[in-house]
């Protein structure tokens, strides 16, 4: 269905803040994940400078029934902001402000189009990060990242990003703006409306402005990589870190597949051969980098090696940094046509592991595991050829299996890509029909006329 979306011109808005042009619609029709034939472009782009911009669209969108998608960087995995109803598409990179630094409440003010590493790199200078952002960091921006709960390879200690988010400027779908949450770090007055909105994917507000917390840059820092002759060794270790107290900051797994596809990627000569990368941070990271190490060799690693140096620290997790770009160029007669991102308690992590090598086996299909392991999150790929309809039927079996064992060890099929259009009917099978119930009355009751980012999250 195409919409009118004339009435646009009508607004406040500059020339170069609206397109109907067929090349800047194209551009937003898909996100990473999004396959070949799945996009779908709006039927105009508005790329607003102020939360009264985006209040404007909204209101005179919502009297006309037109849908509108809020759109960030375009890394989502799951078709979280593919306008699939067309309408208006909301680039938010334009808001891209820093507000407020406020050094000594170790908080920050900033605009939904900051992207994760420039914010980092202002806040270093008074001896702050934010750190929980995910890998993509340095293309991803705030507003996506609060859009899908995101959350990366420090989470086993610092937590998401929403639990690092203390106040939120939103808009609402009738153009109303609201301010939820609040800058005191805690707070038990009434409903935590800022969680509503967190992981919302953007169906039921724009956020306009976020207030973050930060932490202190942590005075000491060891990042390094642990071998294993097998991938049930590594796993294991994992488990054992995890379960007895070790203070680490980052625990990730690389299954020998995804060594040898990140291998091909980077002209590394490393063994493909199961790894675990790691980073200690704090006071203390001598005396936990040696319990980290005691807990590797307990468990056969070949290989321990590390090093506070960041140059050396960034060589030695290059594999593992590379892995997204590397999936897509290993195999020219092969596509990514699964991403996923399942999570479990970290006492089955080892078991979901083995389910995802028991799953390659079966249905033959290069399908890499690897990820935020310290969470019991596990990133997986399924590699086919698109030209093939049978193999692409199979591929999502397949991956439909992983996230059936995922859900059975008290799991979640989605750890931090969110629902988006792909993991809709998992959704249902996640929860009961109670749960859904409850999060459509809130859809319905915040959005009636159904107009923000429409076909996600529900069937």
């Amino acid at each position: 269905m195409t919409h009118d979306c004339g009435f646009l011109s009508e607004l406040s808005l500059a020339a170069d803040q609206i397109s109907f042009e067929p090349a800047a619609r194209d551009e937003f029709a898909a996100d990473f994940g999004t396959p070949p034939d799945a996009g779908r472009a709006p039927d105009a782009v508005v790329w607003p400078e102020t939360t009264a911009d985006v209040s404007a669209v909204l209101a005179a969108a919502n009297e006309r029934g037109v849908p509108v998608t809020p759109y960030a960087a375009g890394s989502g995995m799951q078709r979280n902001a593919v306008p699939t109803q067309g309408g208006i598409t909301l680039a938010m990179t334009r808001m891209d402000a820093v507000r407020d630094l406020r050094p000594r409440d170790m908080q920050v003010d900033v605009e939904p189009g900051v992207v994760g590493d420039d914010l980092n790199d202002l806040v270093a200078e008074e001896g702050l990060f934010f750190p929980a952002f995910p890998q993509s960091a340095a293309f991803s921006t705030i507003g996506g990242m609060i859009a899908t709960d995101a959350s990366g390879i420090r989470t086993v200690k610092y937590g998401e990003v929403g639990d690092w988010v203390l106040q939120l400027e939103v808009v609402r779908p009738d153009g109303s703006v609201t301010e939820v949450g609040s800058k005191a770090r805690k707070t038990s007055a009434g409903y935590n409306l800022v969680d509503l909105f967190v992981g919302s994917e953007g169906t039921l507000g724009v956020v306009t402005r976020a207030t973050l917390d930060l932490a202190a840059t942590p005075p000491e820092t060891v990042g390094g990589r642990a071998v294993f002759p097998t991938l049930e060794d590594a796993t294991a270790a994992i488990t054992d870190v995890v379960t007895s107290g070790v203070d680490v900051a980052t625990i990730e797994l690389v299954d020998p597949l995804t060594a040898e596809i990140a291998n091909a990627y980077t002209g590394s000569e490393l063994r493909a051969t199961p790894m675990v990368f790691f980073e200690v941070h704090g006071r203390s990271v001598d005396a936990e980098t040696d319990a980290l190490e005691a807990a590797f060799r307990a468990r056969d690693a070949t290989r321990v090696e590390h090093s506070s140096n960041d140059e050396e620290m960034a060589e030695l997790w290059r594999a593992r940094r590379e892995i997204g770009h590397a999936l897509k160029e290993w195999d020219p007669d092969l596509d990514l046509e699964v991403i996923g991102d399942v999570t479990v308690p970290i006492g089955s992590y080892p078991a979901i592991v083995e389910f995802i090598g028991e799953i390659r086996a079966e249905y033959d299909f290069p399908i890499p595991a690897f990820g935020h392991a310290g969470d019991g999150n596990t990133h997986y790929a399924v590699l086919c050829d698109r030209d093939d309809p049978e193999a692409v039927e199979r591929a999502h079996e397949a991956s439909g299996r992983i996230i059936d064992e995922a859900l059975a060890l008290g799991g979640t099929c989605t750890g931090e890509h969110g629902i988006g259009v792909g993991k809709r009917s998992y959704l249902q099978m996640e929860y009961d029909s109670t749960a859904i119930e409850t999060m459509r009355s809130i859809k319905e009751t915040v959005d009636p006329n159904g107009i923000l980012n429409p076909g996600k999250i529900f069937e």
